[in-house]
């Protein structure tokens, strides 16, 4: 939860903000930041449309219809200081007409709430933490217009790269500020953006850590017997299911356990005994899992959207102060004194092996709690209060520093 109170004399601010689904079924580090903001001003927030255009699925067919019935039902207010709307958008962007619609009606969607935050006075500030609503950047009344980015929104899976592309450059080249997550992407926005600050993700601490403590057990984890080698997370094409299916059959005393929603195709699951998928869990119990852990891994493929990621689920194995394992990037190797960096499947091997072998880890897991420690949400997201309200007073852009 949020400090009491802004900042001495800060004005009072509402927040147009421009995000995924509410209550989305993984929690992002956006969420955090909504939810956070929400404790320290009013809180508009606009569930809008999806990256990619939907398939004829099962599942993107029930979001469909609850997009419609959402975006015509009633606001919804999870909290006094939050207001839920959801923006419908026609998902056929290549037909004539399409275009000018879904700008025309995003603008009309917006306008009223925006005037209505206007008229309560204070600031307005419009945060977007998606690319492709980013056309309203400027054209709602805003006082500062702020972009959230957390990934190279081109290359996630399924997208239309070239648009994705043109739209969050777009975006960055309108906003105020630009928060990036890492640094890499830094460098790729100082090149279009005013202004870029890294604001990396942060981690509920006090949550995450009754991993480290004695308890009970989901019940779908009870009767795991032997070593658990633990994951949580979307499980999407980024995720190296041969790597993982490669370590299980070499050690069929080890349980692998892949928590999240599938989103691969069927056959790309691979079926072996101490391999389980036990579906998505919600974030509230993510950490009682994580109690059954010998071991988190993070086991991605090394795609371009993983190149400039800064995985929050590090955070989070931090707070539980299990063992990490984990792939090689830029973000994730700013970590090597408190995660094992492995590349192939012997380096694995041999680095999950010698996590279970270990004896008294004492001085690993006060590393790792000092470590967890500085990287609260509240610490970093004071950090983007503070360059928020400097930039609404006019004084210079010097973000403070941060750690990694």
């Amino acid at each position: 939860m949020p400090p009491d109170t802004p900042p001495a004399g800060a004005p009072p601010i509402t927040y147009l903000y421009f995000g995924t689904d509410w209550d989305a079924e993984n929690r992002t580090s956006a969420h955090h930041v909504a939810r956070w903001l929400a404790g320290r001003a009013q809180l508009r927030y606009f569930e809008c449309p999806g990256l990619r255009a939907p398939k004829t699925t099962g599942r993107d067919l029930r979001r469909l219809i609850a997009k419609v019935a959402g975006a015509f039902g009633r606001t919804r207010r999870p909290s006094d200081t939050v207001e839920v709307r959801t923006l419908l958008q026609l998902p056929f962007r290549r037909v004539p007409g399409v275009r000018e619609f879904n700008r025309w009606w995003l603008r009309q969607s917006v306008h009223r709430v925006a005037a209505r935050a206007r008229r309560d006075g204070g600031a307005v500030v419009a945060w977007f933490a998606v690319p492709h609503v980013g056309t309203l950047a400027g054209e709602i009344g805003e006082d500062l217009t702020v972009q959230y980015c957390v990934d190279d929104y081109s290359a996630l899976p399924d997208v239309d790269a070239t648009e994705v592309a043109a739209m969050d450059a777009a975006l960055s080249a309108r906003a105020d500020i630009v928060f990036v997550t890492s640094a890499t992407l830094l460098d790729r926005k100082r090149e279009i953006a005013k202004q870029v600050a890294v604001a990396p993700h942060g981690v509920d601490v006090d949550h995450f850590r009754n991993a480290a403590i004695a308890g009970p057990l989901p019940e779908d984890m009870r009767d795991l017997h032997g070593p658990v080698i633990g994951f949580f997370g979307l499980i999407e094409a980024w995720i190296d299911l041969d790597l993982v299916a490669e370590l299980a059959a070499r050690h069929p005393d080890w349980n692998f356990v892949m928590i999240g929603r599938v989103a691969v195709p069927a056959g790309a699951i691979p079926d072996r005994r101490n391999l389980h998928f036990p579906g998505r869990r919600s974030y509230e119990v993510l950490p009682l899992y994580g109690r059954r852990f010998d071991v988190s891994i993070i086991p991605y493929r090394m795609t371009t959207q993983v190149h400039h990621a800064n995985p929050i689920k590090l955070r989070e194995y931090l707070a539980m102060e299990k063992p990490i394992v984990a792939v090689s990037t830029p973000e994730i190797d700013k970590f090597a004194d408190v995660v094992t960096i492995a590349t192939g499947v012997d380096e694995w091997d041999v680095a999950i092996a010698a996590a279970l072998a270990q004896g008294d880890r004492t001085a690993e897991r006060a590393a790792m709690r000092a470590a967890a420690d500085l990287m609260t949400w509240d610490a970093r997201l004071l950090r983007i209060e503070t360059i928020v309200a400097d930039a609404l007073a006019g004084r210079p852009f010097t973000p403070p520093p941060v750690s990694r």
